[in-house]
């Protein structure tokens, strides 16, 4: 049985994989920063020491892209120095690194979707400080997986449940969203389904994990009203994202890789939305 340990437990994703990792196939071994702060060299060599675990998923994260921009040494030392102690503490062990990024480490102007082999070129803080994490994971630690994803929702709070929590606000008649902001919208079931179907494989590398398709940050609040049937609760104003102080962008990421190996990969966006959302009724 592979001990597992998941750092982050309580955020929401941490808190996902926990449900998701089958109890008989893993010993799990969850802690947050009260138990351990991965900011600090010397807690997590001692925890990783004591423990010995097989694989080290590292769930935490600093995810405020305007909060990033305003407090940068807090980004680079959740996003990168987090992960970097974490896979020295992995690679010292044998043990195998996860580690989770986002699509925002490539440039936000491109018209077709990105691969696990394009090369990546963050715009913003946030990626970029996500992207100086990746790095210290495949330099400093033998066997890693990096999963990159886009616009997860069902953990919490998110873009799904500001929409549903707008419409039923009566006091919220309308709300403004993007159009030229482009992505893939993911289900945190399908995401962390998908991780676990890698960790059983013991694969090692880059992936992405998108459900399949694209669409803009409107269109994926109509799809949520409709499949919510709430369509006449909210009236959705489109915007540019300039308008939102925004950039537009185009973000899109292919599940190349799933593909290359012959894996399943997430459902359709519009269908594990609507699986979601009727979960939700």
């Amino acid at each position: 049985m592979l001990k597992v340990w998941i750092s982050g437990a309580n955020g929401h994703l941490g808190q996902a994989l926990c449900t998701r990792l089958d109890r008989e196939k893993y010993q799990l071994i969850a802690t947050d920063v009260a138990e351990v702060d991965v900011t600090v060299p010397a807690e997590v060599r001692a925890f990783a020491d004591a423990n010995r675990p097989d694989v080290i998923i590292n769930c935490t994260g600093f995810n405020d892209e305007d909060g990033c921009e305003t407090d940068p040494d807090r980004a680079y030392r959740v996003n990168a120095l987090a992960p970097r102690n974490l896979a020295l503490a992995a690679d010292a062990l044998g043990a195998k690194m996860v580690q989770f990024s986002t699509d925002d480490v490539f440039a936000k102007a491109s018209h077709h979707p990105y691969n696990e082999f394009d090369a990546p070129a963050p715009e913003s803080l946030y990626g970029k400080s996500k992207l100086a994490g990746e790095e210290f994971v495949r330099t400093l630690c033998h066997r890693y997986l990096i999963v990159r994803s886009a616009w997860v929702y069902g953990i919490g709070r998110d873009f799904v449940s500001t929409v549903l929590n707008a419409a039923a606000d009566p006091t919220c008649p309308w709300l403004a969203v993007p159009t030229d902001r482009f992505a893939s919208p993911t289900s945190a079931d399908d995401l962390t389904a998908a991780v676990e179907q890698l960790i059983d494989h013991d694969t090692l590398g880059i992936y992405h994990i998108v459900c399949q398709g694209r669409c803009s940050r409107y269109d994926f609040a109509q799809a949520i009203l409709k499949a919510a049937h709430m369509e006449d609760k909210l009236e959705l104003h489109p915007i540019r994202a300039a308008d939102a102080g925004s950039t537009p962008s185009y973000t899109v990421l292919d599940n190349l890789m799933l593909r290359l190996d012959n894996l399943p990969q997430p459902r359709p966006w519009k269908e594990a939305l609507n699986e979601y959302i009727n979960s939700l009724q």
